[in-house]
């Protein structure tokens, strides 16, 4: 009988969940960026191997919530916690602890699930804040109200580097180790069940992303419309209509760039990569338009997959 768990990978955004979930799968499932709050929708990234499977949900990281797509990706962020076998906790452990890493630490001492894993991500940095992160578990454990059960079991602590081959293999033995017999929840093949109309919508924001850094990381929305799936000369290809959507009409021409240089980069990077993530001819039209408000557009948030299991 295999060893099967649902891992909920939870942590302050930009602590490297992204990274890590992409580590343990061994290929990209969620989009990877320094800038914060890259990661907007609970992806699923499913590992399989000789001991059995994880099925890992990748999540928005809890941060300062602004505005109500902030309080949304908030929202799914702690939902995301509950209802899994594992709660893996995240933190950034390169730099010190932060109000939002004792914010979680702080949830978990409450909450007392029955199965957590601290990671200390980023081991190869100098200084390293193990013991500082340790110093503010038990102040969180100490300052939590008794409950009925009794003190929760102690969570496991592993030091991992997720951005190096091989780096999260502490991490998976200890997965593997919380995970209880039964059966498989996904064919051994797949590797995530993320819809790929937000897959997709995430490659163009990670390129977008990549390519204007801090200038516009929070206002910018991509709604896919339409994939028209053909064939030419025994190949699939797909016909992608792509609206990128910004809040005022100064952001427009940062987004398509001088003689549309961003605008035609971004589609060339994301059409190789959605070609190779789904094995298709990708062939991508991206229309930019101003939509004041957007990120209060419960509309368009549904559309775009930030409503989840919240409506």
């Amino acid at each position: 009988m295999a060893k099967v768990a649902t891992v909920g990978v939870v942590g302050r955004t930009n602590a490297g969940k992204s990274t890590l979930v992409n580590a343990l799968v061994g290929e990209k499932v969620s989009i990877v960026s320094p800038v914060e709050q890259t990661t907007r929708n609970t992806v699923r990234g499913i590992v399989s191997d000789a001991r059995g499977q994880l099925v890992l949900l990748d999540t928005p990281g809890l941060h300062k919530a602004e505005g109500e797509l902030g309080r949304l990706l908030n929202r799914m962020a702690r939902r995301s916690a509950a209802g899994v076998d594992v709660v893996c906790v995240v933190f950034d452990a390169g730099d010190e602890p932060r109000l939002e890493d004792v914010g979680w630490m702080q949830r978990v001492a409450r909450e007392r699930p029955e199965k957590v894993l601290f990671v200390l991500n980023k081991a190869d940095r100098a200084p390293f804040y193990e013991q500082m992160f340790r110093d503010a578990w038990e102040e969180a454990k100490s300052g939590a109200p008794d409950g009925e059960g009794g003190a929760a079991p102690e969570p496991r602590w592993v030091k991992c580097i997720a951005s190096t081959p091989g780096g999260a293999k502490d991490v998976m033995d200890a997965l593997f180790d919380f995970a209880e017999e039964g059966e498989l929840l996904f064919d051994e093949d797949t590797v995530t069940d993320y819809p790929r109309r937000l897959a997709i919508a995430d490659s163009i924001r990670e390129k977008y992303l990549a390519k204007l850094h801090q200038e516009l990381p929070h206002e910018l929305g991509v709604l896919v419309k339409r994939i028209d799936e053909s064939e030419r000369g025994g190949r699939r290809t797909w016909q992608i209509a792509v609206e990128i959507l910004v809040n005022r009409a100064s952001q427009k021409p940062i987004v398509i760039g001088r003689g549309a240089e961003t605008v035609k980069y971004v589609r060339k990077c994301a059409e190789r990569e959605v070609g190779e993530l789904f094995g298709v001819k990708a062939e991508m039209e991206l229309w930019v338009k101003v939509e004041p408000g957007w990120m209060k557009n419960k509309r368009l948030l549904a559309e775009m997959g930030y409503l989840g299991e919240l409506v």
